[in-house]
């Protein structure tokens, strides 16, 4: 166990306050100064990898996620109502209240090892980014990898986070191994909406710069141009920009829908877009009326504006399964292998 220089500073001990976290097994809560506003809870997990559920229809039965939580702090992020579960607000506890599975690559090792592991397919980044900046200091991602990849376990990777540049040899090195996939998340082109948006997250720029260094390190690069904002981003011009610099930048296919609110995540969003674009509030009501999804006349809408520059930037590259059913598992069947 390796001591970090903040260690001995003051720690928050878990004092009964956060039963969701106890049944969790927490050791302890740490602020550090390089984290500024966020709170680290470290726990031991029983399990590393989890059952998808039969009834999801999910192209892939297992998945790891070290983190939950997410200091990306995207607005629309679906996986907001799983902080709830550990008696944690959906808005900006989920933020800033960044649980770590500090024990999984040992938990994970230990799975991988039964004789009744089959060696399926594995998701990463279908909760929370496996990239997001507690990797930064926790660094649970290498482990995982070298443990599926020893295993015979192929896995797939979704990450808006440039820190998956740190792990490219390694994952290099798995895909002559086993089967990889790598899918990056790019929705929003506009550097001043991205900050609104997606604070947290690296830029848009930073994240084409990613792709590049994705295909330069020998690996196919999808991207999740996911989800499209309506009449913030969804214009043929903010498309054919976004897909174009996405194309230049080299990756092999992209899967393009529009945004759902399921949950929690709804009213969150909700408040932004009074705060930041009130005029809109009413066509997104209109548009959400019926539940969490876009009405299918917008869809269609989408799909016929989305396909030709799909087809004129050549990323017509079908999505990794595993990594396109880790985004889709909020949506209905895919009409099209590059459009939901």
């Amino acid at each position: 166990m390796y001591r970090m220089r903040w260690d001995g500073q003051s720690v928050r001990v878990d004092d009964g306050a956060l039963p969701g976290l106890q049944r969790m097994g927490l050791v302890r809560s740490v602020c550090t100064p390089q984290f500024d506003g966020i709170t680290f809870h470290e726990v031991l997990c029983k399990s590393a990898l989890n059952k998808v559920p039969g009834a999801s229809m999910l192209p892939f039965r297992y998945t790891v996620n070290g983190y939950r939580g997410c200091s990306h702090a995207c607005r629309y992020c679906f996986a907001r109502p799983t902080h709830e579960y550990l008696e944690f607000d959906s808005g900006t506890d989920f933020d800033t209240q960044v649980v770590v599975k500090t024990n999984v690559v040992a938990v994970l090792q230990r799975e991988l090892a039964r004789p009744s592991w089959t060696r399926e397919t594995v998701a990463l980044g279908t909760n929370t980014d496996p990239y997001q900046r507690a990797e930064g200091r926790y660094a649970l991602m290498p482990g995982i990898l070298r443990a599926l990849a020893a295993s015979g376990a192929p896995f797939s990777i979704l990450t808006k986070g440039t820190l998956l540049r740190r792990d490219l040899p390694l994952i290099a090195e798995a895909a002559q191994l086993v089967s990889v996939n790598v899918s990056l998340s790019l929705a929003i082109g506009d550097p001043e909406l991205h900050r609104a948006v997606e604070p947290g997250t690296p830029s848009p720029q930073a994240r084409l710069g990613l792709i590049s260094a994705v295909r330069e390190a020998g690996l196919d690069c999808h991207v999740m141009v996911a989800p499209v904002l309506p009449r913030l981003t969804d214009s043929p011009e903010q498309l054919d920009d976004l897909l174009r610099r996405i194309a230049e930048a080299g990756a092999t296919g992209v899967t393009v829908f529009g945004l759902h609110l399921r949950g929690s995540t709804r009213g969150w969003f909700m408040q932004w877009l009074q705060r930041s674009h009130p005029e809109l509030v009413s066509d997104y009501r209109q548009l959400y009326r019926r539940g969490a999804y876009l009405p299918q006349d917008y869809r269609d809408m989408l799909r016929t504006r989305v396909a030709p520059l799909v087809a004129r930037y050549g990323l017509t590259g079908r999505a990794p399964m595993a990594s396109a059913g880790a985004v889709s598992s909020e949506v209905a069947a895919p009409a099209h292998p590059t459009l939901f």
